[in-house]
């Protein structure tokens, strides 16, 4: 098959979207398919000829993400020229709207991944409101009515967008990580080289340190239990805007001396940053899957976790960790912490139990679903013949595909408006 992706972030952006993108694009070609593509420009981003570069506004709004700029004659050349069977958006604004104007005018499937929970992403945005954030939702889901069909990574996000009037098809599955890879990692020589003493206890998290991934509470949380348990270390993988909040929040408690911040890893320095924790801890819930969950596990360490959509999926409260509600205060994710490192042989159990777990998520099998989905469409997709093609057709098309594309953001608009809760907030 030749499959083209669309997608708003992609490496050498650091982020869970573009991991995913990037996971998938690999298996997908070492299953024998030919993967295009289609991002925008990122400082650093290395030129390859699977990829096309459309021209975007770096580091939109103070954020770490780039917002492509039109360039509809350079994407319609590119995609003439390549002749895809089938196109997979991986966001459903800017670049998602051109997946779907590309499907509709070469008539071939358009698959969408849900990956990310787009209102609690509005912040980075002006104007933020409860509105906005309402459009939001909106706005996805008329997008993914829109599409052939739907993947979202976990149950739980199946069941919100069903709950949100998505009636496409929608197929769970998540995106998978390179489960062996991230089992080879080396812990001691990743502890040697960050000055982590070899006998201590590492809490650890991996991740962007942006607002939305609740890591001022998290801080708070690790920090009462540092301060209770002077062998304890916590070992923060990732940059972003929260980093130096976080390291004030530590510093209250006096066990600044005891964080270490690794920054952006990637390859074999992030897989040996897994395996240098004895314990992983996640306060998230704007998940829509449990990447990094999937990676810790792998490693064989057991989690501390909020319960919410995409960590309920890979965390079993009791079996590879602890599982605590979503409205849970700092004083109990300390408690669970303690409970948990201070009983060794419930950690090794809970490791071994996680190393189990993780082999579901690997991304050898999550691929090969995705690319059933694919092969699916394709034979289900009812492509008229060139002779009963008619002069007019393409423009007809293209008047379809504008109407509805504007059809859903009014509707979208308009929804905003209304005194609708928010369906989501019941779910976490």
């Amino acid at each position: 098959m030749k499959i083209a992706m669309f997608t708003n972030t992609y490496l050498p952006h650091v982020g869970g979207v573009a991991r995913s993108v990037k996971t998938l694009e690999d298996e997908c070609r070492k299953l024998g398919h030919e993967v295009k593509v289609i991002a925008p420009e990122f400082d650093g981003a290395e030129e390859s000829p699977h990829v096309l570069r459309v021209p975007a506004i770096q580091k939109f709004n103070g954020s770490d993400f780039a917002v492509r700029l039109p360039a509809p004659a350079m994407i319609r050349e590119f995609m003439d020229d390549f002749q895809p069977d089938v196109i997979h958006s991986h966001h459903p604004f800017l670049l998602g709207d051109t997946a779907l104007r590309q499907a509709w005018r070469m008539e071939i499937p358009v698959v969408f991944t849900h990956h990310t929970l787009y209102e609690r992403y509005t912040h980075y945005v002006p104007l933020d409101s409860p509105t906005l954030k309402q459009m939001a939702i909106q706005l996805a889901s008329e997008y993914c009515n829109l599409c052939s069909e739907v993947i979202a990574p976990s149950e739980s996000i199946r069941g919100l967008l069903r709950e949100r009037g998505v009636t496409s098809p929608i197929s769970p599955i998540p995106t998978g990580v390179d489960t062996a890879f991230f089992a080879a990692g080396d812990g001691g020589r990743f502890r040697r080289r960050e000055g982590i003493p070899e006998d201590a206890l590492v809490i650890g998290h991996v991740g962007r340190l942006a607002p939305e991934k609740n890591l001022r509470f998290l801080a708070e949380a690790v920090g009462a239990y540092l301060s209770g348990d002077e062998r304890a270390s916590f070992l923060i993988v990732g940059t972003g805007s929260e980093g130096e909040e976080m390291e004030k929040i530590l510093s209250e408690p006096g066990v600044g001396d005891r964080v270490f911040r690794a920054g952006q890893l990637t390859s074999t320095d992030l897989a040996d940053s897994y395996a240098a924790m004895d314990l992983f801890v996640f306060a998230s819930q704007s998940e829509t899957q449990g990447m990094v969950l999937a990676e810790a596990m792998a490693t064989g360490k057991p989690v501390v976790a909020l319960d919410g959509p995409g960590v309920r999926e890979i965390v079993v409260d009791g079996e590879n960790g602890i599982l605590l509600p979503g409205d849970a205060d700092v004083a109990a994710f300390s408690r669970a912490l303690s409970d948990l490192a201070g009983n060794e042989a419930r950690m090794r159990e809970c490791g071994e139990k996680a190393r189990s777990s993780a082999a579901a998520f690997d991304h050898r099998h999550c691929a090969r679903e995705v690319t059933e989905v694919y092969a699916r469409l394709i034979r289900e997709k009812a492509v008229r013949s060139d002779e009963e093609k008619m002069p007019w057709d393409p423009f007809l098309n293209s008047l379809e595909i504008e109407w509805d594309l504007f059809a859903a953001k009014m509707s979208a608009a308009a929804t905003a408006l209304l005194p609708i809760p928010n369906p989501e907030v019941a779910r976490d």
